[in-house]
């Protein structure tokens, strides 16, 4: 009876089903099913189970139970039992594992799905192990592992990747470059996408749509939005992702009406927008304020190229509103919608409320937010010390304490020969620590003497007016401006990222106050 038990809950799809099961059946009862069972999905289904509950002993017999019945080269069951011995913190485990895998015939392809499904586990270091274990490699080990780390936000490291690419004899290709490229965006780094556009001219890639669409994409990020623009009137432009890419490059650069004019020529070329089309220019029009436009369009998705709006597009309206302070008709727009609002909408409504000092729709706000995150909780608290609430902002950092929530500092980076400086706010880890902090002091007096004052009201917290000006005079922004400031010629243009943010400066009008 129990293992018809087990194999109930094992054919759905809930691994906290699967452990609920596991817990009150005996040890030898769960292994004899596995024993009997030829479905390495049924295998596959338990050791995430397993995972979930850190059960590392029930695991480690599945791990000998895998390889008796032959599913020692099942990518999937794998990467999870890694994945698994890793989230249990059993490092010896995994390398067992690996040896034992490597043991086995080499295949390139199946090495292959094993990188691909511990990258969509995020077990990005692991897959890099994997990979460095590898006797042979193809053009696809490399793309998975580039293309893994992208999407898993270690842009870096793919940047380091493609480089041992190159050195090695393995050509990049176009999804190579497609990686590569999105990896650069992320960054905003600027010199590295006028390298890997170079590289890719030389190496004579064809443009497609996708790589169009990832070079428009990546020149908009990367603050470049006049490059971006002479690609796309360059680029074929048949397919509608060119247009979107465009559309929203220009739209991340507040430039609206850029972004309403090319929207109008799509039209004219006879390109049919999508929903990802309309998601452009609705954030055109809330970056810029254009409230009217952006609801003309939103009702132009159903009324004449019968879009549905999706969840994104309902999003997009709530933060038009939100940011033009008509958080009202914000709120009715998440009360009318088909759908359950996600905790993008709710956050885009409590950031408004922040600006706007509505804390009574923000605790709503928050009250919806399932599983808060440490910027949820600041801007609630920041919003109620705009007001002077203090008691009511030192709740929330109490309730952060409570809850483990801990507040993620700001970071900016720049990008100088080829290398990305980091910094966040007060940090003295960088080593010309000592000369960007005499050149920031330096530009912070000249600014005081032509006329400059703080604005101290922006540092939300309850401390005096001179620990304020040192918190807003060694923000992470400024790090980096008075580090590119220390390393670059006077007239050089110094571009900062910041959360995807891209802050450009001319050095030409305050190289004195740099005393350069």
């Amino acid at each position: 009876m129990q293992r018809n038990g087990v194999m109930k809950v094992i054919q759905q799809t809930s691994p906290a089903a699967i452990r609920s099961t596991l817990s009150h059946t005996p040890f030898s009862s769960a292994q004899d099913f596995l024993h009997d069972s030829r479905d390495h999905r049924t295998v596959c289904k338990v050791l995430e189970a397993c995972k979930v509950s850190s059960d590392y002993k029930t695991a480690s017999a599945i791990h000998t139970r895998i390889f008796k019945l032959g599913y020692g080269t099942y990518p999937s069951l794998v990467a999870t039992l890694i994945s698994t011995y890793l989230q249990c913190d059993r490092l010896v485990l995994a390398r067992k594992l690996l040896d034992q895998v490597f043991r086995l015939d080499f295949n390139v392809v199946i090495a292959n799905l094993v990188i691909e499904h511990l990258m969509r586990l995020g077990e990005y270091g692991f897959a890099k192990k994997f990979f460095l274990k590898m006797p042979v490699r193809d053009v696809m080990t490399w793309n998975l592992m580039i293309g893994g780390y992208v999407r898993n936000a270690r842009f870096e490291e793919a940047l380091s990747l493609f480089r041992e690419m190159l050195d090695s004899n393995e050509e990049p290709d176009k999804f190579t470059f497609a990686s590569v490229m999105t990896g650069c965006a992320r960054l905003g780094a600027v010199n590295h996408a006028l390298w890997v556009h170079r590289l890719m001219t030389e190496k004579e890639i064809e443009l497609n749509a996708i790589l169009s669409s990832a070079l428009i994409d990546m020149y908009s990020k990367c603050g470049r939005i006049r490059i971006a623009q002479e690609v796309f009137n360059g680029a074929d432009r048949s397919n509608v992702s060119v247009w979107n890419a465009m559309i929203n490059g220009l739209a991340i650069h507040g430039l609206p009406f850029d972004a309403v004019a090319v929207f109008s020529k799509m039209e004219d070329e006879n390109i049919l927008p999508d929903s990802i089309t309309f998601i452009g220019i609705l954030t055109a029009c809330s970056h810029s304020g254009l409230v009217e436009e952006g609801q003309k369009y939103f009702n132009l998705m159903s009324s004449h190229y019968s879009i549905q709006p999706q969840i994104e597009h309902y999003g997009a309206m709530v933060d038009l509103f939100g940011r033009a302070g008509r958080l009202e008709e914000a709120y009715a727009v998440i009360e009318a919608m088909p759908m359950e609002p996600d905790v993008v909408i709710w956050r885009a409504l409590l950031s408004a409320c922040r600006i706007y000092q509505k804390p009574e729709l923000g605790e709503v706000a928050i009250a919806n937010i399932s599983r808060l995150k440490s910027g949820d909780c600041v801007l609630l608290s920041n919003m109620y010390c705009s007001m002077k609430r203090w008691e009511s902002a030192e709740g929330v950092r109490e309730m952060m304490k409570k809850k483990g929530i801990r507040k993620s500092r700001g970071k900016s980076w720049i990008e100088l020969g080829g290398v990305i400086h980091r910094f966040k706010a007060g940090d003295r880890s960088h080593p010309d620590t000592e000369g960007l902090y005499k050149v920031l002091d330096r530009l912070i007096r000249r600014t005081k003497l032509e006329g400059f004052l703080p604005e101290t009201e922006l540092v939300l917290m309850d401390i005096s007016e001179e620990e304020k000006e040192g918190n807003l005079n060694h923000h992470s922004e400024k790090l980096a401006l008075a580090y590119g400031i220390l390393k670059t010629s006077p007239g050089t243009e110094i571009m900062i990222s910041k959360n995807l943010r891209i802050l450009q400066s001319r050095l030409a009008r305050i190289e004195d106050s740099a005393g350069k």
